[in-house]
């Protein structure tokens, strides 16, 4: 095995960091309580503390801090609906090799037309599931699912399968107990719909592009927050940090999971190297013999150990891994809505202070409307009493002009016609020697072949 050894710089900070790690041990302190730093020295604390021995009542003490840390609490509801995920089966095809799960359902409410289904969903059906309650339930935390790869087993093998339906059995588990997401007409859909008909569901999703936009605005969202809630900040922190020490956790473990192993390993074959050399020494023959009956029994709980890490203690820790990540999800879209509420409340105040600044306008354009009025009405009073004085001055005016004129007239003429009376012979006897002057001229027309309106003229 590897010997690891903490070293420190000052005897200050190796005090402390022994201190804290008895406290650890002794389980007065919870471990995910620690501080997380950058460096190898954290990775080693955490590495003697899973290493460190204890006694029984320590061990116990250990238990009990931690399960009440994690303030794991039963349901005291009774549940009305029951979700079971098992009997995985591999598909090969000539194009594709899958593996499906059997998703069964008892339920007893009135929403679901049958009591029983039984149903086979492959992985990215229950991707579609998730994402499809994130997108609906944006204000719950939907439980994580595994990863669809490991860099450690083969995707297509019986133990990956067994790992991911475990997986896949607890997500369904936590979302049927959930009081509000287990309502969720999705979820009703993946756990009735025949595979032809998901498969319809499937395809009327929103695109990747609506989804990277989504994404976007809830992660930049709490950078344009102005008054988170306190509350809401600790918790932020707090995730973040349980989230790295988490993976610290699970990164350690996966170190010494692989010196277990090679420890099992090790002991395997260490055992008969004693038998063997028992066979040459007659007199060491018990001694050797018993080393190699040891060292076997040691190899079993050895590979035991391991085998339960690997397929009970990595996954879980993983699942908390994932379950941060949720959780950050969820606060990112909190933080969206509550910096759509503080957007909507400062276009509500700036259309306040219009509103303010419009009814001021209104009020002095009314009272200039009043005023415009008033004066018009004043100004056409006057105007028609001005103009009733100067149109009866005009006519009038008119009137007596044309009067005095035709009055002149009638006097002009009747001074003429006077005249004309007293001096009538001579002028008959002007017209008649001009009648007969004019005779000659209209002879001589006739002679031309002129006409008589010409020779009038």
């Amino acid at each position: 095995m590897i010997q690891i050894s903490t070293l420190s710089a000052n005897m200050a900070d190796e005090a402390e960091g022994e201190s804290t790690t008895n406290n650890v041990r002794e389980g007065t302190i919870d471990p995910l309580q620690i501080p997380v730093s950058s460096g190898t020295d954290d990775e080693e604390d955490i590495i003697a503390v899973i290493r460190a021995p204890s006694s029984s009542s320590n061990a116990n003490a250990s238990t009990t801090a931690l399960m009440g840390s994690l303030k794991l609490e039963e349901d005291p509801d009774i549940k009305d609906l029951f979700i079971t995920v098992d009997d995985f089966q591999k598909h090969v095809f000539k194009i594709d090799t899958y593996i499906t799960y059997r998703v069964f359902t008892r339920t007893t409410r009135s929403s679901f037309d049958e009591p029983e289904y039984s149903v086979r969903r492959r992985y990215q059906d229950f991707l579609w599931l998730r994402q499809k309650l994130t997108e609906t339930e944006e204000t719950h935390i939907i439980p994580p699912l595994p990863e669809k790869h490991s860099m450690r087993m083969d995707r297509l093998s019986k133990v990956f399968a067994r790992i991911r339906q475990t997986a896949l059995h607890k997500f369904m588990q936590r979302i049927s107990e959930h009081p509000v997401v287990s309502f969720n007409e999705y979820l009703k859909i993946f756990l009735t719909a025949k595979a032809w008909e998901l498969t319809t569901h499937r395809k009327a999703g929103a695109g990747i592009v609506s989804r990277i936009g989504s994404t976007i605005k809830t992660t930049t969202s709490a950078l344009m927050l102005k008054n988170r809630s306190p509350e809401f900040t600790i918790m932020t922190e707090y995730i973040g940090m349980f989230g790295d020490k988490m993976s610290s956790v699970d990164r350690i473990s996966q170190r010494i999971l692989k010196e277990q192993s090679d420890m099992g390993t090790e002991l395997e074959t260490y055992g008969p190297t004693y038998r063997l050399w028992a066979n040459s020494e007659s007199e060491l023959t018990e001694t050797l013999g018993g080393l190699g009956d040891c060292l076997d029994k040691c190899a079993k709980p050895y590979k035991d150990m391991t085998e339960n890490t690997e397929l009970h203690f990595l996954p879980a820790a993983k699942e908390y891994i994932l379950y941060a990540d949720a959780v950050k999800s969820t606060l990112k879209k909190r933080d969206f809505i509550q910096m759509e509420y503080e957007l909507a409340c400062e276009e509500l105040t700036r259309k306040k202070n219009e509103r303010e600044h419009l009814q001021k306008q209104v009020d002095y354009l009314s009272d200039r409307t009043e005023v415009a009025n008033a004066d018009i009405k004043a100004d056409m009073e006057r105007w028609q009493r001005n103009k009733r004085k100067d149109m009866k001055e005009m006519f009038t005016g008119l009137a007596k002009n044309q009067v005095e004129c035709y009055k002149q007239c009638l006097d002009a003429w009747e001074e003429v016609i006077e005249v004309l009376k007293s001096d009538r012979k001579p002028h008959e006897e002007l017209g008649n020697s001009l009648f007969e002057m004019s005779e000659p001229s209209m002879h001589a027309a006739k002679e031309n072949n002129l006409p008589q309106n010409d020779l009038k003229e």
